[in-house]
């Protein structure tokens, strides 16, 4: 590794976003956005409902199959005002959103609030809608965020159906807007299946049954693996440095049969769908090398750090697969369920993949320092170009095809 991340000044990952580039609503067709394609230095646009004729056959995509949850609630005071309530994980920390839909009542959560300051410690917040009645109550303030401790009755019911009764769509906090009918189809990829994400996995957003048919036809590999995505990926980078910035903790999930399957065909063009996706492949990356080098009873979690001092050891990705597998299958488990807190931004030797799908992503961010990792400093050629050409900006916005600098 050339530069050492924990030193990159965030300012050099600014650039001007104008209010009016950001997609404040999905286009009526998700294969009919725009699609930027970079390799090799060269800029070429197209349609995203092209891909498929962008690819070589043999090549395999990887999807993130996590599924967003109506994580926003809305609360009535009695006096009139409102209390939004923004579900991010349990307060237990080994255990993941996936798993805590499943809790009956009670239950503790991590949670952003709006209107907190009108909030009184100890007083309820309580909603009722047919038979079901949820009440939430503030327990302490952290760093970050609040713990909250919500109620319902009957309490046998799990959390998924209090959701689903009294949740909505959580869009992202810069859009700035309430959600509608349509998000709740629209902020969701095609092929969720895995509930647990507060955030969709926004690259997957232009994937429609059509196209995925087509990418089959042309002899593409489809994958799937999850990371549940936490609100930590619109956190802010607020420090000068690097280094100041404490990165979120996601939850993987990803099949013993994918990893098998990965390590069968590693000579396979390579593709992830998402930043997500690419954390996840680079994160199964360095627990394998964990295993390898210091074998272990636990299952291994990755810090924001680790990665590079892990890169001495120099292992391939068939010898990191290998341990990996092999882990696994002493433990006799057929997936392997962690947490990581990878950061990717420029100094770090991206290890796993050929190429990324990705929309345009917010300045100073922990995802554009991941952009600039994987293509090198063309990332502001690559946002330029975005914006001199009218794309369409963040979450509700067109996509890139970005080839890795070799």
């Amino acid at each position: 590794m050339q530069t050492d991340p924990r030193l990159l000044e965030v300012i050099d990952f600014d650039y001007e976003l104008p209010a009016e580039k950001i997609a404040l609503h999905p286009l009526s067709q998700r294969d009919a956005s725009k699609l930027l394609i970079y390799k090799e230095g060269v800029i070429t646009d197209t349609i995203f409902s092209t891909l498929p004729s962008q690819l070589q056959s043999g090549t395999c995509l990887v999807f993130n199959q996590t599924k967003v949850v109506p994580a926003r609630l809305v609360f009535e005071k009695s006096t009139g005002g409102q209390i939004e309530v923004f579900c991010l994980e349990p307060a237990n920390s080994e255990q993941d959103m996936n798993r805590a839909l499943s809790n009956q009542s009670p239950l503790q959560l991590q949670c952003l609030v709006g209107g907190a300051s009108k909030w009184k410690r100890g007083s309820s917040l309580t909603q009722k809608k047919d038979t079901i009645e949820l009440s939430v109550e503030m327990i302490e303030k952290t760093a970050d965020a609040f713990i909250l401790q919500f109620h319902w009755s009957p309490a046998n019911l799990p959390f998924s159906s209090v959701l689903e009764t009294f949740g909505q769509t959580p869009l992202p906090p810069y859009l700035k807007r309430k959600a509608n009918q349509s998000d709740s189809t629209r902020y969701q990829t095609v092929y969720a299946n895995q509930e647990g994400s507060v955030a969709a996995p926004t690259a997957g957003l232009h994937f429609t049954p059509k196209t995925l048919e087509e990418l089959q036809e042309n002899k593409i590999r489809l994958e799937s693996i999850t990371l549940h995505v936490g609100a930590g990926t619109f956190k802010p980078v607020k420090a000068a440095q690097m280094q100041g910035h404490e990165m979120h903790q996601e939850w993987i999930d990803v099949d013993l049969a994918f990893l098998e399957k990965w390590r069968n065909q590693i000579d396979s063009p390579l593709i992830a769908v998402g930043t997500t996706s690419l954390r996840t492949l680079e994160s199964l990356y360095w627990l394998g090398v964990k295993v390898a080098l210091e074998p272990a009873d636990k299952i291994p979690m990755l810090s924001q750090w680790e990665c590079y001092e892990l890169e001495k050891a120099g292992l391939s990705i068939a010898q990191s697969l290998d341990a990996l597998i092999q882990f696994l299958q002493k433990k006799k488990l057929d997936k392997l369920v962690t947490q990581t807190a990878l950061l990717i931004a420029p100094g770090y030797t991206i290890k796993t993949v050929d190429a990324l799908v990705t929309n345009f992503h917010q300045p100073r961010s922990t995802l554009l320092l991941l952009i600039a990792a994987f293509i090198g400093e063309d990332w502001k050629k690559v946002y330029q170009h975005a914006l001199d050409n009218d794309y369409r900006f963040l979450s509700y916005g067109d996509s890139s095809l970005l080839w890795r600098q070799k």
